[in-house]
């Protein structure tokens, strides 16, 4: 890359333009536009994520004082709090969820021969949600509970590199369960979930698309053992059993035999109870491939921790689902850059070292290459340490 250019730029090249100019045109999103256009929002946001500014006056001070520099990093017009505000209310916000699922394509090609941790060569999916709390009286279109106001964000994640292929937000009043209905299932593929996505009926869907769940079971599920299979005791099984749901409504709505695994995690003292519809891999494999479910929990704490994911820069609904679509498209840049550069450095590592760099003209790879060190997220006790 040219050394005559910021890294703002140099990261940016891996942006689908052509795509998102023709997003821009499906929505009409430079429709009557004359000075800030969808791209000068697009780079107004990722720089704001990058950098991790407050507010809407906090982006428009940072920009101005950077103002020389700001053409040669494709930005075409003044970034005044005003306009952007009203960018983030009225601008269409599946422009950047069309952009942001052309770059999940291109990271998930990139990340298909990651380590899984299992000896399995399908796709597996760890599905959940996460709350992101709000003000009601800023959010009245999200009320969650009396007092408060929340968003959910439905995720579905290739555990294979940690990417997102699927991503729903929604008011947090939705259930988690009603995620399901919204998925496209691949024949093949293994979907691994917790207790809060039971619901027969949905996953009778699996059965049907030649797809297999592997998700907890609660405890009064009503069942009938038609078979037991011998397991090893000493790695933590307890049983490995087929059944047949005897519940009134399960019974009707599942009406085919269920695979149920009992395992105790000695690690954690945890006893997992699994339910799946997967007869051919060996039990010990089925409880290895739920343990991946907790990918997407760091997923969630790590866009938390490190992207604007909390506080919102404008209080309509366009605007929140715009900010995080951008946010989650920022991660994939950076996971795609990580992988076209050959970066061995974790995607924290380059967050931060991007942070603080975006303006330099030096290539990326350069600056990337001089991480070293430990740079791990600070672990901060409740009480401090008197020695080391």
């Amino acid at each position: 890359m040219n050394a005559g250019r910021t890294i703002f730029s140099q990261l940016m090249d891996f942006f689908p333009l052509a795509e998102f100019r023709r997003a821009v045109e499906r929505y009409r999103g430079d429709h009557k536009v004359q000075s800030f256009s969808c791209l000068d929002h697009f780079l107004t946001l990722a720089f704001a994520q990058l950098t991790g500014r407050e507010s809407l006056r906090d982006i428009e001070a940072c920009l101005r004082g950077l103002q020389p520099r700001l053409y040669h990093m494709g930005f075409r017009s003044v970034v005044a709090r005003n306009t952007l505000a009203n960018a983030n209310e009225q601008r269409d916000w599946r422009i950047f969820a069309d952009v942001a699922q052309v770059l999940i394509r291109q990271a998930r090609l990139l990340y298909a021969h990651e380590e899984l941790g299992v000896a399995l060569e399908q796709t597996v999916y760890a599905l959940d949600s996460t709350t992101i709390d709000l003000c009601l009286s800023l959010f009245p279109w999200a009320p969650h509970e009396r007092s408060k106001a929340a968003v959910k964000m439905h995720t579905l994640l290739d555990v294979r590199g940690s990417i997102p292929s699927f991503v729903l937000i929604t008011p947090a009043r939705i259930s988690d369960v009603s995620a399901l209905d919204h998925l496209v299932l691949e024949a093949g593929s293994f979907y691994v979930m917790d207790r809060g996505y039971i619901h027969f009926a949905r996953l009778y869907r699996f059965v049907l698309a030649s797809a297999f769940f592997v998700v907890r079971a609660r405890i009064n599920m009503q069942y009938r053992r038609r078979y037991s299979h011998p397991v090893d005791r000493t790695t933590g099984l307890r049983c490995d059993q087929t059944i047949v749901l005897t519940g009134q409504d399960s019974s009707r709505t599942y009406p085919v035999p269920a695979r149920q695994i009992r395992y105790f995690d000695a690690e954690h003292a945890l006893r997992l109870n699994i339910l799946t519809n997967n007869f051919a891999l060996p039990a010990l494999t089925i409880t290895q491939l739920y343990k991946s479910r907790w990918n997407v929990e760091l997923f969630f704490k790590w866009i938390k921790q490190h992207l604007r994911v909390r506080k919102f820069y404008g209080t309509y609904a366009n605007a929140v689902k715009t900010q995080l679509w951008v946010a989650l498209t920022v991660y994939l840049l950076v996971a795609i850059l990580r992988k076209r550069l050959g970066v061995e450095a974790s995607l924290y590592k380059i967050l931060q070292v991007l942070s603080v760099t975006l303006f330099e003209k030096m290539p990326v790879l350069q600056a990337l290459e001089a991480v070293g060190g430990d740079l791990s997220p600070p672990h901060v006790p409740n009480q401090l340490s008197l020695f080391d």
